[in-house]
């Protein structure tokens, strides 16, 4: 009986209208267009704007998105698993939010938060559904405001972040295409160098933590950039080495839009020119849970059925990993 692998046959991205530029930026924090974009490579970034708006309503809209490429409804989906850092509420889960607004009755739905590499922990959680053969169609989902744990007055980390959301569709796939290989890491250790200090169980909000912005994202950025640099490059380059994969096998590398050093770091220790690099950073700054899914929405017109894919992240906590992924379909 042939294996039954995990395939992605539909992508949708959605990002808010709202671009909040380098320029704009430099009339809140003592920063410069030209500094922002030498150290991380980031031009402008969207923001979620409009009074109750949370990141249930941006991956509502990726979601559609590729659902109307599928051709199918929500009614169809057997489960919505959604990668995300900034819930819209505590509980209930923003998966079951998504289910309710998208439409998606026969669902059930949870979240998965490992920071950065939620999406790549979530893919992999949700090919095991459809390697099982447990369910037929199952949506993996990247979302984060991240406008809204942002200290906006803070120039360590209010010019890196941006909101958005992508959303792939997972279908079982006998031809050997799709998800097949993934190596996933944690080191909870690295929590004190890149973590939101308050608001959890371990410090409830008060008065006091809010006045002493303890709900915003607090970040070491030296440290957090040299453990990214060493484990992001070093995962994928692993993945590739165990499936027997040269440069030259490579035809995309799915990079974490954290830091552009760092995108570059990874492409050089796998062997891979730029052109093989899919990188929007520029135009959406670090959507965290989104930066990867919203990367296959751009470029799914140049993947081909049969391509090698790389996805690579590094994230808080700390949580890194890759997945080696054989395209399953062209795009039309």
């Amino acid at each position: 009986m042939q294996k039954i692998h995990a395939a992605i046959t539909a992508v949708g991205g959605y990002v808010p209208e709202y671009v909040l530029t380098n320029k704009e930026l430099e009339t809140m924090v003592d920063t410069t267009d030209e500094w922002i974009e030498t150290r991380t490579g980031i031009k402008e970034r969207r923001i979620l704007k409009g009074e109750g708006k949370g990141s249930s309503d941006m991956a509502v809209e990726a979601a559609k998105v590729a659902l109307n490429k599928r051709g199918i409804g929500p009614e169809e989906l057997d489960l919505i698993i959604c990668a995300t850092t900034t819930p819209d509420m505590q509980f209930p889960a923003t998966a079951n939010v998504i289910a309710d607004k998208l439409g998606a009755v026969n669902a059930f739905g949870y979240d998965i938060n490992a920071a950065c590499s939620g999406f790549l922990f979530a893919l992999t959680t949700g090919s095991q559904f459809i390697e099982t053969g447990k369910y037929k169609k199952v949506m993996v989902i990247g979302v984060d405001k991240m406008s809204s744990i942002i200290d906006y007055s803070d120039r360590s980390t209010c010019i890196i972040f941006g909101d958005g959301s992508g959303a792939v569709l997972l279908e079982p796939n006998a031809d050997g295409y799709g998800i097949i290989d993934s190596k996933l890491h944690t080191d909870g250790s690295g929590r004190a160098y890149l973590h939101q200090k308050a608001g959890g169980s371990v410090k409830p909000a008060t008065m006091e933590t809010v006045m002493n912005k303890e709900h915003y994202v607090y970040q070491e950025g030296k440290t957090v950039f040299k453990f990214a640099v060493k484990n992001m490059a070093d995962v994928a380059a692993e993945v590739m080495e165990r499936n027997h994969l040269a440069a030259d096998d490579i035809a995309w590398l799915v990079p974490h839009q954290a830091n552009k050093r760092i995108i570059d770091a990874t492409a050089e220790r796998m062997g891979l020119d730029e052109n093989k690099v899919m990188v929007n950073i520029q135009r959406y700054g670090n959507t965290t849970n989104g930066t990867l899914p919203l990367c296959l929405w751009e470029w799914e017109k140049q993947l081909h059925k049969g391509d090698n894919i790389i996805l690579a992240a590094f994230g808080g906590g700390f949580t890194w990993g890759a997945i080696y992924i054989k395209w399953a379909y062209d795009s039309k």
